[in-house]
């Protein structure tokens, strides 16, 4: 089934949350049939493809939450001076291509989780796994300040940026832990523990399958943020998905800045535990991907 999702460029008032407005947006279906996209292997025929289109998801932001993103944002490109934390060093560019971005997978989550987890979409436990500067994850924290977030970074140095960039901006409901993503996957405290897993610009999918599926609980989600084309890249993560206990629920195609002007939010729905072999030692995913 081929369906849009519109997404309204309105005002809305201050004290209304990105995660309530969200969901009292109208999703409907096209009045004239379309053919399915289906991609080009058996096993996920039933995939399904929506498109979601917004000329600024930044825009639908409250005025506290827009300040909270340019200090963000402002801290960013400050930090970046003197460590890697993005290529991108315009505040538009930064805007565009990171902010925009990473709002644009709220709308995705949104949907298949109502429809699939059959839950409320407001108090989300959410893991952003490879967080890097914050990118999905932080963003998604000021959007939706009714999510519980953890940001998942390996490397010191960022983590020490995500702490600052979480205390200026006065946000309490982010988390930052300093570990590589195999060992919380066999941590009790954090296997199987969330609604939601997002990674962005972390790692191919059959690696990312292993790193953010033992963290999800069933019936929840994991969100791949990917590049305009990734019907290979998913082909290829099938086994993975499955070794998780997952499956593929649909791709769908979000607007970006990027140069292809799109980008794919890969969702997989988490059907059962996963084994307690996954994941495997810290590296061995990366070395020997599944």
């Amino acid at each position: 089934m081929f369906y849009r999702c519109k997404i309204l460029n309105v005002n809305f008032p201050s004290s209304m949350s990105l995660g309530t407005f969200v969901k009292h947006l109208p999703f409907s279906k096209p009045k004239t049939s379309l053919p399915p996209q289906r991609l080009n292997f058996k096993s996920l025929t039933t995939t399904t493809t929506c498109v979601t289109r917004s000329s600024s998801y930044f825009e639908t932001l409250n005025s506290r939450q827009k300040d909270q993103i340019h200090l963000y944002v402002d801290a960013l490109l400050q930090w970046n001076q003197k460590m890697n934390l993005t290529a991108v060093n315009e505040v538009n560019e930064v805007m565009e291509r990171h902010i925009e971005d990473s709002l644009a997978i709220i709308p995705p989550i949104q949907n298949s989780y109502i429809s699939s987890c059959n839950n409320s979409f407001d108090n989300l436990r959410i893991v952003d796994v490879g967080s890097g500067a914050g990118l999905p994850g932080l963003v998604l924290a000021v959007a939706c300040p009714g999510w519980e977030v953890t940001l998942v970074e390996s490397m010191n140095k960022r983590c020490l940026f995500l702490e600052h960039a979480v205390s200026l901006i006065g946000l309490s409901n982010v988390q930052v832990v300093r570990e590589r993503a195999e060992k919380l996957g066999q941590d009790s405290n954090f296997r199987e523990r969330f609604d939601v897993a997002v990674a962005r610009a972390v790692a191919e999918m059959k690696v990312l399958a292993e790193y953010c599926l033992p963290l999800v609980r069933v019936g929840g989600l994991f969100v791949a943020a990917k590049g305009h084309n990734p019907q290979d890249e998913v082909k290829s993560a099938e086994r993975a998905t499955k070794l998780m206990g997952a499956s593929v629920l649909q791709l769908c195609s979000v607007e970006s800045h990027s140069p292809h002007g799109q980008r794919t939010a890969i969702i997989c729905l988490k059907n059962r535990p996963t084994p307690r072999k996954y994941p495997r030692d810290p590296g061995t995913p990366t070395k020997e991907p599944l």
